[in-house]
């Protein structure tokens, strides 16, 4: 397959969120853009110490701003719906995929069809976009190398993992043409509330069962159990996950759908739930890049009109280079008391919190955020970092080094001459709670304490003299803030293959903890 000479802009279908009752679905449709297009005002505290408004003008405002994307409406009509060759479409355009309509009194039969119905209406809306952007010879595109990005809120990314997922509902011919995926706050792995874990599969009003996990592996053609969250028949790492974390600003049902969603969610969706997964070319499973913003489900501090989502959107579509980073533990030391008690033959358990924020160099706001406090740091226990150890519990299946962070960089966006792109991510390991036969063991406990705290950046300089046109280089915020030093490390970054290097990290203080921070670079496109 050829590729597309307008690479990375290609056309964007944005896939809107759920709506339950009539007044809901009338809303969505009397909006061009359903939601895409609503942004936000908020307070921000400036460099004078002055409290000033900061606005948000939408992502759809944005992306027209920035990178000269255009929307397909034009005297009134939809130029993708309706048959007017003699108005062509440009191919960086935006396009709503507008399945509510046929649901809505004003525009269809007031009868809402189901999910499997939504999907095929992307794919329908998908090959039809295609047409159209082929039929302008000013974009020099073919359907060979024709490509789409498709954006989604909420449901609107199950809608899409149907149409990816599901060859009854798919056509191939429509699946080969989509390049990325970005979901905003997606349940994908169900809907868990206090009062009942998986939405029930009878539950029909306004089809909230299709939130219910049995429901799901159906239109997601997967087996029925209690992961949903696997995607198959389109590569993981190629969806992108944005994760809300802030419940208390969801104020649906008077602030009744954040109570039972509980802390640890936007207010609609867990943290545990809003990710996906899926097996790669040789079947080792591989988690999709995903990033947390302190933002609600939906609303005036919602996740969708956010400054942080969009430069997460932008930068995961159009950027040139991926990072990730995760954390090794080779050990963790107990404080004197406790490890007395432990030396006694008492039982003892600990339980860590990995808190992790990334900054890009020049900007206000942080890419991703994880913090004990907004309920959404890592968790895990000395048993899930240590499994096997003599005395510790069987852990659970989770991933032993936490992921940190997945971080696209987009060179366009650099603020220096030179080119070069550069991130922060400072990194904390708080100080645990102590159980020893039992009991909480509290003696000289700060709560904020921390056992490791690192600010490492990274910083990655164009050269045209290396196969991939990049070099890295690492430094400590302590040795020389603000960049990598001169005596720093530097990484030739290999064509078509990811550098992987370690930083290592250890605080020898008791409570310690001795390991390493483990890096991939990789291009990306």
């Amino acid at each position: 397959m050829s590729a597309s000479p307008h690479h990375p802009f290609h056309p964007i279908v944005y896939v809107r969120g759920f709506a339950a009752t009539q007044g809901e679905i009338g809303e969505t449709v009397a909006d061009p853009y359903m939601g895409f297009n609503i942004g936000s005002t908020k307070s921000r505290m400036v460099w004078t110490g002055e409290i000033k408004r900061f606005f948000f003008e939408s992502p759809l405002v944005r992306l027209m701003n920035d990178h000269d994307y255009h929307d397909v409406f034009e005297d009134g009509e939809d130029l993708v719906a309706n048959d007017r060759p003699d108005r062509p479409i440009p191919y960086r355009c935006i396009v709503i995929h507008r399945y509510y309509d046929e649901a809505s009194k004003d525009f269809g039969s007031g009868d809402t069809p189901p999910i499997e119905h939504f999907a095929r209406g992307l794919d329908t809306l998908i090959l039809r976009l295609r047409d159209k952007v082929c039929a302008n010879p000013k974009n020099g595109v073919t359907p060979d190398n024709f490509k789409v990005y498709l954006v989604a809120h909420s449901m609107g990314g199950l809608v899409c993992r149907a149409f990816l997922q599901n060859p009854k509902i798919g056509s191939e011919e429509a699946r080969r043409a989509v390049d990325k995926v970005f979901t905003y706050a997606t349940p994908h792995n169900g809907i868990d509330m206090r009062i009942v874990r998986n939405i029930p599969g009878w539950l029909s009003f306004g089809d909230v069962n299709n939130f219910n996990r049995e429901r799901m592996a159906g239109y997601l053609a997967l087996p029925v159990g209690d992961d949903v969250s696997i995607v198959r028949n389109f590569p993981p790492e190629r969806i992108f996950n944005l994760v809300g974390t802030n419940a208390r600003d969801y104020a649906v049902a008077g602030g009744l759908s954040s109570w039972a969603a509980g802390e640890a969610s936007d207010g609609l969706v867990r943290i545990e739930n809003a990710t996906t997964h899926g097996p790669g070319p040789d079947g080792r499973d591989i988690t999709s890049p995903r990033a947390f913003v302190h933002r609600s489900h939906s609303g005036h501090y919602g996740i969708v009109n956010s400054e942080e989502g969009y430069q997460n959107l932008t930068r995961f579509l159009f950027g040139a280079l991926r990072v990730d980073g995760s954390l090794d533990i080779d050990d963790v030391s107990l404080p004197v008391e406790v490890a007395k008690e432990h030396q006694a033959g008492k039982l003892v358990r600990a339980a860590y919190q990995f808190e992790v924020a990334v900054s890009v160099r020049g900007c206000q706001w942080q890419m991703t955020r994880r913090e004990a406090r907004e309920n959404s740091a890592i968790f895990r226990t000395y048993d899930e970092l240590f499994p096997g150890q003599p005395g510790t519990a069987r852990a659970p299946n989770r991933q032993r080094s936490p992921h940190l962070f997945s971080v696209f960089l987009d060179p366009s966006k650099s603020v220096k001459a030179s080119g070069s792109v550069s991130f922060a991510f400072d990194l904390i390991v708080l100080v645990p709670d102590y159980e020893v036969d039992g009991v909480m063991f509290m003696k000289r406990h700060y709560e904020g304490g921390y056992i490791l705290r690192q600010l490492v950046l990274l910083e990655a300089f164009p050269d045209t003299s290396t196969p991939s046109g990049w070099r890295i280089k690492y430094g400590y915020q302590e040795d020389n803030p603000g960049r990598p030093g001169k005596e720093a490390p530097i990484y030739t970054l290999p064509d078509g293959s990811a550098l992987a290097f370690d930083i290592p990290v250890a605080q020898k203080t008791r409570p310690g903890i001795t390991g390493k921070l483990h890096i991939e670079v990789r291009t990306w496109e």
